[in-house]
């Protein structure tokens, strides 16, 4: 029995798979032309549809929604009721019905061109009412559908909600829609947290900020690096000025060791690494990530400087991590 469901559970896989594989072949100037139609038009989307297809429109007006394109979803019954008023002139409708002989939806069609909006039909055959009255058809090419029965609306489901992903995704693309936008519309989630967030939201700075002159000597430096604990510290030309001359990490201690004897003798200027790798205070904490790993030697402290490049305060990679 355990197998005898696998295997159905694969078989309706494999049917969804099929029309999503169908359904992308089969794309073709009706997608084109709907999507340059949104992306040229003043006004937004206005997904539509009914039963299964409405519940897949919903996904898909929140997908244009969060990717930079401005939509809504319209029930159609309501639509026959009110509703409709939220439909401007300048809109365009993406109607769904696999059929395309929804009767709601086809009811819609002669009020919304009294608007004046467009019409974007995505069915499952292209002579049907209501794609002979669409401005642009989109077919979903779905053999059949994935439950044994073949009526539950599944695979028809599964590629309508593909298409809209893809319409979705161009049109983003097309309006230069960028990670910072994205976690504009996404400001209490974990995303957008993390692509919101500035080095200087996490930045160590002020009394944390770890530094030491090219003269102090190694013992000032590792008291420092003791007390601050942040596994280096930035070696500046004054605590005035605030110039960076270089940084010092926990290695480039381990490394002076080798002069033995003379170690204690050492200066900061002596073991600090100069012209270290750098990231301004207000720059996106994302990019200082990039920074840190995408490189062949990983680092993990960053000196972050100001507008008037002084060196305000330090990041960890550790801290950048914990907003991942």
């Amino acid at each position: 029995m355990p197998k005898d469901i696998l295997a159905e559970a694969r078989n309706i896989i494999r049917k969804e798979l099929q029309a999503v594989e169908n359904t992308s072949n089969a794309l073709d100037d009706g997608f084109v032309g709907a999507v340059q139609m949104i992306h040229n038009s003043k006004g937004k989307v206005v997904v539509t549809g009914v039963g299964k297809s409405g519940l897949i429109g919903q996904k898909i007006a929140a997908t244009m929604s969060s990717t930079g394109t401005v939509a809504v979803y319209l029930h159609a019954t309501d639509a026959l009721h009110g509703d409709l008023g939220m439909v401007g002139e300048n809109d365009v409708v993406l109607a769904l019905s696999h059929s395309g002989q929804s009767d709601e939806i086809l009811a819609l069609i002669t009020p919304i061109r009294r608007i004046g909006a467009k019409i974007v039909a995505m069915v499952g055959r292209s002579e049907s009412d209501l794609a002979q009255a669409a401005d642009f058809v989109i077919r979903l090419d779905v053999p059949c559908e994935a439950d044994h029965l073949n009526l539950a609306p599944t695979a028809s489901a599964v590629a309508t909600l593909a298409v809209g992903d893809a319409m979705a995704g161009c049109l983003s693309k097309l309006k230069g829609f960028r990670d910072i936008d994205f976690a504009r519309y996404h400001p209490a989630g974990a995303i957008g947290r993390r692509l919101l967030l500035r080095v200087k939201d996490l930045m160590h700075c002020g009394p944390e900020n770890p530094m030491v002159t090219p003269e102090a000597d190694v013992e000032e430096i590792i008291a420092v690096l003791t007390e601050k604990r942040l596994g280096g510290v930035n070696v500046v030309s004054d605590p005035d000025s605030c110039r960076l001359e270089g940084i010092i990490v926990d290695g480039d201690i381990r490394r002076a060791l080798k002069f033995r004897e003379k170690f204690f003798d050492l200066k900061a200027a002596d073991i600090m690494t100069r012209n270290p790798t750098v990231i301004h205070a207000e720059e996106m904490a994302v990019h200082a990530l990039e920074l840190m790993e995408n490189r062949p030697f990983q680092i993990a402290f960053l000196p972050v400087l100001n507008a008037e490049e002084r060196a305000i305060g330090v990041l960890r990679l550790h801290d950048l991590l914990k907003m991942t």
